[in-house]
């Protein structure tokens, strides 16, 4: 019996990256759907869970993607709302690459770091790979600074993550000043925020003497933190080990793999932001 991915996407065109993603993952088939709503999805996941019998439902699939994470997160919602029983299938949600690219960072600073016991702080943390990545390091006991533009959304964030992880050590932080206060006592930093915004030059962000590992994961110039190359992979410069987006994102396409090779090891999986972690772990 062949596995069949389902990729229902949030945006009009679904997304070729994530098709080729799945086909070189080992998907036997492919059905791409764009424009996809909680509202209009009932029939596409009816379709998954009724044509084959309980014991053989582990080789259909859903995989959820789009540009807006928000979109795949209602979407997520809806879809295993209609599950019941054994009358279900796996799916995992990565829109944006939000899940797997937060994974991957994280992995990249564990080759050097204990997230557990580290302060980290996010830059841009409130999109949807920073979140992400601040959630990841808060289940694993970091203390965690989501910084934004605004505080207010960053305090949006934080409560977000706690309802996930209620034992969660994060804390909002502007930019500027504070959030530069934030980096002098902290071991790990992210970038993560919009393509063409430097949050901080060289010279600036590497006074912190207490940095151990800093990553970039904006691919377009200028880095979200000057002096970080694309390509750089745990280069060492000043005490501090470096990745820019390109070196983290080796890690992130075989995270992305391999999720989507467990969707088809049962009929019951949800890979969200905390199983793709566990994914990332074993790899």
């Amino acid at each position: 019996m062949k596995t069949i991915l389902i990729q229902l996407d949030t945006d009009p065109h679904p997304s070729t990256f994530d098709r080729v993603v799945a086909i070189d993952a080992g998907a036997e088939e492919l059905f791409s759907y764009g424009g996809v709503t909680p509202d209009n999805v009932t029939g596409l996941v009816h379709g998954a869970m009724f044509t084959r019998g309980p014991g053989d439902l582990k080789n259909t699939a859903i995989f959820i993607g789009g540009s807006q994470v928000e979109a795949g997160e209602a979407l997520l919602k809806k879809v295993t709302k209609l599950f019941f029983g054994p009358i279900r299938v796996s799916v995992m949600m990565d829109s944006n690459g939000s899940n797997t690219t937060a994974a991957a960072a994280v992995r990249a600073a564990a080759r050097h770091l204990d997230p557990g016991h580290t302060t980290a702080v996010i830059l841009g943390g409130t999109g949807p790979v920073g979140h992400r990545a601040a959630q990841i390091l808060a289940s694993l006991g970091a203390t965690v600074h989501v910084s934004s533009r605004s505080k207010d959304r960053a305090e949006a964030t934080c409560a977000a993550i706690r309802k996930v992880v209620p034992e969660g050590k994060v804390s909002p932080c502007g930019l500027g000043d504070e959030a530069l206060a934030a980096l002098e006592g902290a071991q790990f930093v992210i970038a993560a925020g919009a393509a063409g915004v430097e949050f901080f030059d060289e010279a600036t962000w590497s006074r912190s003497k207490a940095l151990q590992v800093a990553i970039d994961l904006n691919a377009v110039a200028p880095a979200g933190l000057g002096g970080i190359g694309i390509t750089d992979k745990a280069v060492s410069k000043d005490g501090t080990i470096r990745y820019g987006a390109i070196g983290v994102g080796g890690t992130k396409m075989k995270i992305h793999r391999a999720a989507v090779q467990k969707l088809f090891e049962s009929n019951d999986a949800i890979l969200d932001t905390a199983a793709i972690y566990e994914i990332a772990k074993t790899l």
